[in-house]
């Protein structure tokens, strides 16, 4: 398998973070997002007619975004299962999931925030403000979910999730942004468990070929 990625990409991270999990080995391919290569030709014709990352390439099997890869790949290869069989639990699971890839990310990638920054001219403040906001607000909700529903030292039990696998990247790069996250200790505890665990420090950024210092 091949996974066209770049290294701060949170859903490329968190796609990084189910391989490890499942122990499948992958060729790493850096794609540049800072300077359009998920945008060229060749990429969008032969790899992801979307023109995003992370893409998945697997023989003649080629998938985009990161939660089809992830649900993917956790029903070909279910060791560890990633969404559980109890509906109930791999609802709340979802929701979870779904709050932070559907609700905080989508407004807050590269892509987003170039158009503030490039069409509308937003200062660089404004566009600080515009993700710090957007964060706060969706991780009230992680918080608010956890202090319901979650047990364990992972977000909804003894063993990660997709759950986890979307936590850990949108902490990691809220941080980055310079977020305030004091006000999220659960999210912040099953945070600190996840990067104790070789699968989660081996998909950090830092960890990968492309890693840029900045």
């Amino acid at each position: 398998m091949q996974l066209y990625n770049f290294f701060n990409s949170s859903t490329s991270y968190r796609t990084r973070i189910v391989l490890g999990l499942k122990g499948l080995p992958f060729d790493y391919v850096p794609v540049n997002i800072r300077t359009g290569a998920h945008r060229e030709a060749g990429y969008i014709d032969r790899i992801n007619p979307f023109g995003a990352v992370p893409a998945l390439v697997d023989g003649d099997f080629r998938l985009g975004q990161s939660l089809a890869i992830i649900d993917w790949l956790d029903t070909r290869f279910p060791n560890p299962k990633l969404l559980p069989a109890d509906p109930d639990l791999r609802a709340r699971v979802l929701e979870l999931s779904y709050l932070i890839s559907c609700d905080i990310h989508p407004i807050n990638n590269l892509r987003v925030l170039r158009y503030l920054e490039n069409t509308l001219n937003v200062t660089p403040e404004q566009k600080s403000a515009w993700y710090k906001h957007w964060v706060a607000e969706g991780m009230a909700g992680v918080e608010r979910l956890l202090a319901q529903y979650g047990n364990g030292p992972w977000c909804f039990g003894d063993a990660p999730t997709l759950a986890d696998c979307c936590l850990v990247p949108q902490m990691a790069n809220a941080a980055r942004m310079g977020c305030d996250l004091d006000d999220y200790p659960l999210s912040w505890a099953v945070y600190r468990h996840a990067n104790g665990q070789p699968a989660f420090v081996a998909a950090q950024p830092s960890s990968q070929p492309d890693f840029i210092a900045s």
